[in-house]
């Protein structure tokens, strides 16, 4: 596995555009509404997740799940369009650097057998 993040990214990025090719080969185009940003529950919500994570690194128990599920929860409570595309995007980065992780503890692993 090579210690290049470009490269490791590369390949995550080209699994993720497969995956879009078969959705659409699936379900063909999906328009469905965002359903974002709709309750004050929603931000409510996203704040807690936010605090949640936040807590869990300075106790030294974050982890990947906590910092997606935080990210996740701040796209579903924002209504802004452009907003809501720059969390999804985060998200999405998030989702991308945890597969990395995954991936160069896998070779690691495979590297001390």
């Amino acid at each position: 596995m090579t210690t290049n993040p470009m490269i490791t990214t590369d390949r995550v990025l080209q699994e993720v555009l497969v995956e879009r090719v078969r959705q659409d080969e699936t379900w063909g185009e999906q328009n469905h509404p965002d359903g974002t940003g709709v309750t004050a529950e929603q931000q409510k919500l996203a704040d807690n997740a936010r605090a949640m994570c936040q807590q869990a690194f300075a106790e030294g128990r974050g982890d990947w799940a906590h910092v997606l599920f935080e990210e996740v929860r701040e796209a579903l409570a924002e209504s802004d369009p452009a907003k809501l595309r720059a969390e999804l995007i985060q998200v999405a980065a998030v989702a991308c650097v945890w597969v990395e992780s995954i991936d160069r503890r896998t070779a690691r692993a495979g590297e001390a057998a």
